[in-house]
């Protein structure tokens, strides 16, 4: 008899716990605003919220981009496997954005309002639309695993014949939007600790998205190979990983070459908090990453491969979290730190994205084999219904 009621574990218990407390936050924060949940205030607006939920959340979601434009638009086949799994990542993880922008708009109902009243000379305009037209191609990108899974044989045909423009739009939506996000903080030099603003800002939240975004491609695939009991593309997976500490050191050189070029260097030997959390960022979320996965022997072992991993992605984290609310802390001239009810709405969100990753990965046909079986079913029962079999 199929088991109704999940098994209590430990983990089960503190995500439950955590997503109560997250709904009690939740109700906190729609009845009394953001004044009776947040630390936010008006010299210092953006907090855990934005640093986390949009930026990390939008970053780390750039894997689903960068593998479809490696399937679909490069057409290098052998890493097909990993494009339903990055994609399911992506679409769930734009979800979570939008729901955590709802929490920070101090006037959540009005968020429909970049549909209705333009402005194409705003940063957050253009951010706001990429966003909203990015998720419905995400949407757009997964519905063939939906309709495979219902055999709506039509459907699926028609969605296979405008795949490839889908994905050639959303490559270029993502990368417009990916670097927006790193222009929202140009238009504050003046309040940013010098380690972390530039011009090129854009840039470095591009490259960043990329490498991190391609770790979470690794990060997602070991968590599922050990939630689903089943095998994991090490090949691939180990060539994904060398090419994202690749990429995230070419950012770091681009990044050494800049502050020479705008006489910052002496900042890197300047001791004091921002120093340390700038060095801490870079030697966890790139140098030693870097220094593991360039080790053949090191990147095919599966458990170094997902450390490192977790590396790149914390690293990463603390990248944007040092630049949305460490670097603003000395401008603003006050402390920040995200109250228990932020923690608890962030924590909530990631554990509702984890729950509808397992969720649809257990009732769709999200992963290679389980495609090729889905496949296999479909032709034998179509050759069934033509008296062929």
């Amino acid at each position: 008899m199929k088991q109704i009621i999940p098994k209590i574990t430990f983990w089960r218990v503190v995500a439950v716990i955590i997503v109560v407390a997250g709904l009690y936050s939740t109700y906190l924060r729609f009845t009394g605003g953001l004044g009776a949940s947040t630390n936010l205030s008006d010299e210092f607006p953006w907090g855990l919220w934005i640093g986390f939920d949009i930026l990390v959340g939008v970053g780390l979601a750039a894997g689903g981009f960068t593998i479809c434009a490696i399937t679909h638009i490069f057409n290098i086949e052998k890493y097909k496997p990993l494009a339903r799994p990055a994609i399911l990542t992506a679409f769930l993880g734009y979800i979570l954005v939008i729901f955590g922008l709802l929490y920070d708009l101090g006037k959540p109902y009005n968020i429909w309002h970049a549909i209705i009243y333009w402005n194409p000379r705003s940063v957050m305009f253009e951010v706001a639309w990429c966003v909203m037209l990015y998720t419905t191609v995400l949407f757009l990108e997964f519905l063939p695993i939906a309709l495979e899974k219902f055999r709506l044989k039509k459907l699926l045909a028609f969605m296979k014949k405008v795949g490839i423009p889908i994905m050639i739009t959303g490559v270029i939506l993502s990368t417009l939007h990916q670097s927006s996000l790193g222009s929202l903080f140009l238009i504050v030099p003046q309040k940013m600790y010098p380690l972390w603003y530039s011009g090129l800002l854009p840039v470095y939240f591009f490259i960043s998205a990329v490498g991190a975004g391609l770790t979470m491609v690794i990060f997602e695939a070991y968590l599922s190979a050990r939630a689903f009991n089943k095998g994991i593309e090490a090949d691939l997976l180990s060539r994904i990983g060398l090419y994202s500490v690749i990429i995230l050191m070419l950012g770091f050189i681009v990044k050494l070459i800049d502050f020479a070029l705008t006489d910052k260097i002496h900042l890197l030997f300047t001791i004091n908090n921002y120093t340390l959390l700038f060095y801490l960022e870079i030697l966890v979320g790139t140098i030693v990453p870097f220094g593991l996965l360039i080790q053949k022997r090191i990147r095919e072992n599966r458990r170094w491969l997902y450390a490192s991993a977790i590396m790149v992605i914390s690293g990463f984290l603390l990248n944007r979290l040092n630049v949305s609310i460490t670097s603003i802390t000395p401008g603003a001239g006050i402390k920040y730190f995200p109250s228990i009810y932020e923690i608890s709405v962030t924590l909530m969100l990631v554990t509702l994205g984890m729950w509808a990753f397992k969720i649809i990965a257990k009732n769709f046909p999200v992963f290679a084999s389980e495609v090729h079986f889905e496949n296999n079913q479909f032709q034998y029962n179509e050759k069934l219904s033509e008296g062929k079999v």
